[in-house]
């Protein structure tokens, strides 16, 4: 069976975030995790996470190609964990791929945005949401990867331990509909049902435009875990359960040493030394001398998005989003990562 492997740059040895805008690259033989997989990975594509998320169809075109000169049996993909950026590499090479004629497996978090854009095409082993849990991940994606590749009959996600797909599959039954409709009903009331068809995310429309700026006031928010020096409320580094606002009225900007940011997901070097690259009061401070903004809130708003499940994000903003409305705030800027 011929396999290929997809890394990041991390995980085939390139280097860190100084690497992360690593082009696409291609190594003989396994790398990194790939020695763990116990299968014969003939060849190991590597790009840089900044890379795939700012060129990703040139990406696409080189990887796919490359997977078209090799033939592969079966594609597999990490396991990227919680990793945003190198979840969603995986999930979209895996996409593709499928969707070529090459089986694909990815490994990750089940909150990892790399699950959304496998689309179903690709299979992704769940996995714990740090690098710990790859002992255990890799086995469980080369067992589904050597049955992809000998074109075996995969079974449900319960059995296999795949994320569900959003696929429906007829299967014959022994029992009759009304049998299966009470047991049915008897699994509902004890709590356990399962299905393949999961509720999609909702869809969030832009809100009309500020009709003034030059007279709105403006409040400033960010995920990018920018807390005071020392991070005095302990705002975890991934899969925050709180947002916390800290004032910063009468100050012009925020000063390296005073602020930092405790996110787990990228070097903050550049940003500890400037924290206004993560919350950017200097900037909006200079709108609101020039008349540009009418004022800036008393308070910023900070929490943590690496890792966060959507559901505790959604949380976070209605939650933030009460109390601006009551401060009479008409505009955010929300600073990401």
């Amino acid at each position: 069976m011929k396999v290929v492997h997809y890394l990041n740059q991390f995980f085939a040895g390139l280097g860190g975030e100084e690497a992360a805008d690593s082009p696409p690259t291609r190594l003989e033989g396994p790398v990194g995790p790939g020695r763990g997989l116990g299968l014969d990975v003939a060849v190991t594509l590597v790009c840089g996470d900044n890379f795939f998320g700012e060129h990703e169809d040139e990406a696409l075109i080189q990887l796919l190609g490359w997977l078209d000169e090799e033939q592969p049996d079966v594609l597999v993909c990490g396991p990227s964990f919680g990793s945003g950026r190198y979840g969603y590499a995986c999930g979209t090479l895996g996409r593709e791929a499928a969707r070529r004629g090459t089986p694909a497996v990815c490994g990750m978090d089940p909150e990892n945005p790399g699950v959304l854009a496998a689309e179903g095409a690709a299979y992704v082993v769940r996995t714990e949401a740090t690098v710990t849990g790859m002992r255990q991940a890799l086995p469980k994606m080369a067992g589904l990867a050597r049955r992809l590749g000998a074109a075996e009959r995969i079974g449900l996600p319960e059995e296999e331990g795949y994320l569900p797909r959003g696929l429906r599959r007829n299967e014959f039954a022994e029992e009759t509909g009304a049998a299966r409709a009470i047991e049915m009903l008897l699994r509902k009331l004890a709590g356990r049902v399962s299905s393949e068809i999961e509720s999609k995310l909702d869809r969030v429309f832009p809100p009309a435009p500020v009709p003034d700026l030059a007279r709105a006031k403006l409040a400033l928010v960010t995920e990018a875990g920018c807390v005071p020096q020392g991070n005095p409320d302990r705002l975890p580094s991934t899969r925050a359960g709180a947002w916390f606002r800290y004032p910063v009225g009468g100050l012009s900007g925020l000063s390296g040493g005073s602020y930092e940011s405790i996110h787990g997901g990228f070097d903050p070097t550049a940003a500890n030394a400037d924290p206004n690259r993560l919350v950017p009061l200097d900037v909006a401070r200079q709108l609101e001398e020039e008349g540009r903004i009418g004022a800036i809130h008393d308070f910023f708003y900070t929490t943590m998005g690496n890792g966060t499940p959507v559901a505790t994000a959604a949380k976070f903003g209605r939650e933030i989003g009460e109390e601006l409305k009551e401060a009479g705030i008409e505009a955010v800027l929300l600073s990401g990562t």
